[in-house]
């Protein structure tokens, strides 16, 4: 009877839940752009000095951030199927505070190394509860808009960070340190009211409930399990490996244009950090507005169609560069097409998958081995992308689009002419 009283406390409203859970998107989004900038201008700043870093340092810091995301995130997803979502994001949003204040006051390699590596840690463990709160929160029907709207805020996230960048680099300069500072610390704020937001909400009804049946036996063991059981179960499995494929063949040239944008913009196309930190901020509105399209459609049989479409501007993106040479009217296409694909075909149509394809006590641990497989696919290309670009800057973008080609080949191969959904499976159940 106890777990029958926790489950009729009052609910805060499913948008609310939205709002304050898919700030993990917000976070995600503004403080990899935030890393790509910031760190460019501390690699400016500390030039000639103690504390210079070089390119395989530069690297490495934001390989890091990538590498602790995809870590804590297996980690992170698995705990939010055992103890609940709400314990695991409490303690993600310290992490990233800690380590955003620590970045702002730190300028030796080791220190920003840690702040870099508490951020994502910090971010990875989030990502996959705070994306099932908002399914579970969800009423029927308007799940994929709920979990399309979190998008909208990963793009905030990022004019939010290239719009600080274009701030203070403008008015400040591109090689003062405290101009990286000011976007870290804005990062650390956005922490500190999201964690305080964030114990407004209560756990997770259908995780309450699916816990309750578990600990009575009224749950099947393949539904509970880790990572192995994911892999064991065709049903599971099918679209576990799909999603798999598909996020590493698309994030891994989103990643690298996120992080490395203001890199190449510096050196490859020798444009100052605020205009092309301001051609990024004008471009990426066109990406909210397509998102709230993609919430329009998104419950809709009309959803693929959709993907196909994104999927062939996403691919565009990445071939501006090879196609057409380095300039401002290419880097320009490259960051335009790349958004509009992206409204259709990247996270904001990942994120209604991994919350259909995989019922409630494994959800956390999909979502967290998705992204795990993702983000440290990422990390590793990334720890040689600058060494790379400066080797044969084509040769890089060509190996992107052939990621995304590939990406969007498994998706294709999962979802064309399918549909999971694991939630009307489960209701069917009680």
């Amino acid at each position: 009877m106890s777990g029958a009283n926790t489950l009729v406390k009052k609910q805060p409203n499913p948008w609310y839940v939205a709002v304050v859970s898919g700030m993990a998107s917000y976070i995600d989004s503004c403080g990899i752009i935030t890393s790509g900038t910031a760190l460019a201008i501390y690699q400016k700043a500390f030039a000639g000095t103690e504390h210079a870093l070089s390119n395989m340092q530069f690297g490495a810091l934001e390989s890091s951030l990538t590498l602790c995301i995809a870590i804590a995130s297996i980690i992170g997803g698995r705990l939010g199927d055992i103890y609940g979502r709400k314990k695991v994001f409490a303690v993600t949003m310290m992490f990233i505070i800690v380590g955003a204040f620590l970045v702002v006051f730190s300028t030796a390699f080791p220190l920003l190394l840690l702040g870099q590596i508490l951020i994502g840690c910090g971010v990875g463990a989030d990502l996959p509860v705070s994306l099932a709160t908002i399914a579970e929160a969800a009423p029927d029907g308007k799940r994929g808009k709920m979990l399309g709207f979190s998008d909208i805020l990963w793009v905030v996230g990022i004019l939010a960070a290239y719009g600080t960048g274009v701030l203070v680099s403008s008015t400040i300069g591109d090689s003062a340190r405290v101009s990286g500072q000011i976007m870290y610390a804005a990062l650390g704020v956005v922490g500190i009211v999201v964690l305080i937001l964030r114990m407004t909400i209560p756990e997770s009804e259908i995780w309450l409930k699916s816990r309750e049946d578990r600990l009575a036996g009224r749950v099947q063991e393949e539904k509970t399990g880790g990572v192995a059981e994911l892999f064991k179960n065709r049903e599971y499995a099918v679209p576990f490996i799909a999603l798999i494929i598909f996020y590493i063949g698309t994030n891994v040239p989103a990643n690298t244009l996120g992080q490395f944008s203001t890199w190449v913009s510096m050196n490859v196309i020798h444009m100052e950090v605020w205009v092309s930190s301001l051609i990024c901020m004008l471009v990426y509105p066109a990406r909210a507005v397509l998102d709230i399209v993609f919430m329009k459609f998104v419950d809709t049989e009309k959803r693929m169609p959709l993907f196909y479409m994104g999927a062939a501007l996403y691919l565009a993106g990445f071939l501006m560069f090879p196609v057409f040479g380095f300039s401002t009217v290419t880097f320009i296409l490259t960051q335009l097409l790349y958004c509009c694909g992206a409204a259709f075909a990247f996270e904001s149509i990942l994120k209604v998958w991994m919350q259909e394809c995989f019922p409630t006590l494994l959800r956390t641990t999909a979502n967290g081995a998705i992204v795990f497989s993702s983000r440290l696919c990422c990390a590793a290309f990334g720890l040689f992308t600058a060494s790379i670009i400066a080797f044969n800057v084509v040769f890089a973008f060509i190996l992107l689009a052939v990621f995304c080609v590939v990406g969007f080949a498994a998706a294709i191969w999962c979802f064309h002419g399918r549909r999971y959904n694991t939630f009307d499976e489960e209701d069917k159940t009680v």
